[in-house]
């Protein structure tokens, strides 16, 4: 790539730039899921704000379209662009500072929960991070990000204090309550519509380093059960309690209801559906858990997780003081699981999470059609450019919240280079 405006752009840029040509290419476009991996023109491993405007800078001036990766755990491809330029987060932003007097993490954009519950823990705190920890902390805070804390401290939105973003024209801007609003308003829930995150100021809280929790796993016969305790507990759940039910195989071919989730690995195929419930369900549940039993073997798997986070203390914020869609329904994800990377395999994991979901969706005829949205992370319909993709699907993501957010990203967006997740039209 002996062009002149290359040769400049890497002049000046402090980071990493991988090209096809690279013998790390492989590496620098390989993602959690392996049918997320697109091949980009140039991948650039950012190492601070200055590098981030460079980048935006050479992929507006050459037409290149733009993917932003942080984390990489997008199954839809998020993170990914054919052809385009990869604002990598991932190798030298990816660090966690703690400051305990203040009770604060300072975490880069490329950073995994891993690192941010390990420092933070060593002095009795944490904020709330995901169900897991590999993924990343941008895409998961920025897509709204529900976690084990959620019940007793909120959203993962609710805990970011500020943010520092580079936006389309390269400007360099602190977000928060008291420094540019309105951007604080549209990171939280809107994702990468508005800029670059390159580092996060999250909110920590105490919390002693051992919980009681663990795996438990039931046997098929046990599911009516199980569905009636749950029921009558989720009526009841405090905010320090919460509970994932997947339905998935066994490494010895059964199908059972687990806690948590050993199936999923980074390097597989994997496709994501996300639908929402109002609450347990015992006759849906059952016919999804017969379906996942006749569609899983060997090669591929499917799954359900059923999210049980009590969510008063989500629901008590106004749904106006942030962009993301606050419902009052349980999430549920839908995974497809395969190894070998395929095209076919592909169409077969988004075939029977659409069925999955739809046998679920069947014992929830009291919610309304945005509802039944589920969360906005894990919605395959999310991405731009992809087959699973639907056009202005931001409109009833962002509900009342997107007339607004249309205002935001006029101002800092205006000609949507930004648009690989559930993009919003400027106005």
């Amino acid at each position: 790539m002996a062009d002149p405006a290359f040769e400049q752009f890497k002049s000046q840029f402090k980071g990493d730039l991988v090209t096809p040509d690279a013998v790390d290419y492989q590496k620098a476009i390989a993602r959690w899921a392996v049918n997320a991996q697109r091949r980009a023109k140039v991948v650039a491993f950012v190492k601070d704000e200055a590098d981030v405007g460079l980048a935006i800078k050479y992929a507006r001036n050459t037409g290149l379209p733009i993917a932003i990766r942080g984390g990489g755990h997008s199954p839809a491809a998020a993170s990914s662009i054919e052809g385009g330029l990869v604002v990598d987060l991932s190798r030298y932003l990816n660090g966690a500072r703690v400051e305990p007097e203040k009770r604060v993490v300072y975490v880069g954009g490329g950073a995994l929960w891993d690192i941010v519950d390990s420092e933070a823990i060593k002095h009795g705190l944490a904020t709330v991070g995901g169900t897991v920890n590999h993924t990343g902390v941008a895409g998961l805070v920025l897509g709204g990000g529900y976690g084990w804390l959620s019940p007793e401290h909120g959203l993962a939105i609710d805990n970011l204090i500020q943010a520092t973003v580079v936006t389309a024209d390269g400007s360099v801007l602190t977000a928060s309550d008291t420094q540019n609003p309105d951007l604080f308003f549209g990171i939280r829930g809107g994702g990468c519509n508005f800029g670059v995150v390159t580092e996060f100021v999250l909110k920590l809280h105490p919390q002693r380093k051992t919980v009681y929790g663990g795996l438990m796993i039931f046997p098929p016969p046990a599911l009516e059960k199980v569905v009636g305790v749950t029921s009558k507990w989720l009526e009841g759940a405090g905010e320090k309690e919460a509970m994932v039910q997947i339905l998935t195989m066994t490494p010895d071919g059964n199908v059972s209801s687990y806690y948590q989730n050993p199936n999923v690995f980074h390097g597989q195929g994997i496709y994501m559906k996300g639908i929402a419930h109002r609450k347990p369900h015992f006759d849906s549940i059952s016919k999804a858990f017969e379906h996942v039993q006749s569609v899983s073997g060997p090669e591929f798997k499917a799954n359900m997780l059923f999210e049980y986070l009590p969510l008063s203390k989500i629901s008590d914020v106004p749904a106006n003081a942030t962009a993301f869609r606050r419902d009052p329904t349980p999430s549920i994800l839908v995974l497809g699981i395969w190894k070998t990377d395929t095209e076919a395999n592909t169409e077969r994991g988004r075939k029977v999470a659409h069925e999955l979901a739809q046998i679920v969706k069947g014992g929830q005829d009291d919610m309304t059609e945005t509802e039944s949205l589920g969360y906005s992370n894990y919605d395959a319909e999310a991405v731009s450019g992809e087959k699973d993709s639907v056009p202005d699907k931001a409109k009833a993501v962002f509900a009342d919240n997107y007339p607004r957010l249309q205002r935001i990203k006029k101002q800092y967006d205006p000609d949507n280079i930004f648009n690989k997740w559930f993009p919003i039209t400027p106005a």
